[in-house]
């Protein structure tokens, strides 16, 4: 049986094709073909818009696929969230779907947009959110530079953002959050309650989530003598468990465990100091616990 899985095309495609890397299938996508070749037979990608993706699900036409929570959201749709994949283009970090005005603008409050005009692609959510605080406004779908309607085509804009860069460079002020969403594997309902296609669609997920958890990690193993371990030890981060062998040489320890990135420059030179040896540090593609 073959699995129909969506791969959403656009700014999250490159970032999604690597994740899939990771956690072990290679993807290669033909120019203008939305068909890509996966290095699975039991496995059939297609490329979908992630505003699309969760109504394609919903339908069958997909058992499943990557999109973010906000749009499953914005379509309303039925679908079995699998699990929360905690990456975005830039960051790998969940997103904002925020109301935003001029810096100018004399709007403090949703209440102050009353019978203004609102630009946003999130139309659906947008409306919903401003119906539950009592707020009737004219909300115009965007499609596309949605900033650069500020002030003269609209009078705010709910527009996604991950570090308010772009924000912040157009001189717009966030008045209020509306949606945070983060990418999300979900599944057709029928599909997940079907076992022969329930299984790769959970075995997927685990691999995704284990390339998630390796994104800033590496390895580390050394080798360090029995009266030098507890110097060594104290130079590893805090509430860490490194795994710790015996080499044939009972006097030397291998010691092996796993770091965030960032803090393995600093603290192999004081590995060194301590007595390590043979230092070695790894990338790492997938990290299950």
């Amino acid at each position: 049986m073959t699995l129909k899985l969506g791969l959403p095309k656009g700014s999250l495609e490159s970032a999604t094709i690597d994740l899939m890397r990771r956690a072990g299938f290679l993807i290669t996508v033909a120019e203008r073909s939305y068909f890509p070749a996966i290095d699975d037979p039991e496995i059939r990608c297609m490329l979908v818009r992630a505003q699309e993706m969760a109504r394609y699900v919903e339908d069958g036409a997909l058992d499943c696929g990557l999109t973010g929570h906000d749009w499953v959201v914005e379509n309303e749709a039925s679908v079995h969230a699998v699990c929360d994949l905690v990456y975005a283009k830039q960051s790998f970090g969940a997103v904002r779907w925020v109301l935003a005005v001029p810096e100018a603008s004399a709007v403090r409050t949703p209440a102050d947009l009353e019978g203004k005009i609102i630009a946003t692609e999130l139309v659906g959510v947008t409306r919903r959110w401003l119906a539950e605080r009592g707020v009737s406004a004219k909300v115009e779908f965007s499609w596309g530079a949605t900033e650069a309607k500020l002030p003269e085509l609209a009078d705010a804009i709910v527009e996604v953002t991950e570090t308010g860069s772009s924000l912040r460079a157009n001189k717009l002020r966030v008045v209020e959050t509306v949606l945070e969403s983060t990418t999300q594997f979900i599944a057709n309902v029928d599909a997940w309650q079907n076992p022969e296609k329930r299984r790769p669609i959970e075995d997927i997920a685990l691999l995704l989530q284990g390339a998630i958890a390796a994104l800033d990690k590496v390895g580390l193993m050394l080798n360090v003598r029995v009266e030098d371990l507890d110097a060594v030890l104290a130079v590893l981060p805090a509430l860490r468990n490194p795994t710790i062998s015996h080499l044939s040489d009972k006097d030397w320890l291998a010691v092996n465990t796993i770091l965030e990135e960032r803090v393995v420059r600093r603290i192999i030179p004081r590995l060194k100091e301590a007595g390590a040896e043979g230092i070695v540090e790894f990338p790492l593609n997938k990290i299950v616990m």
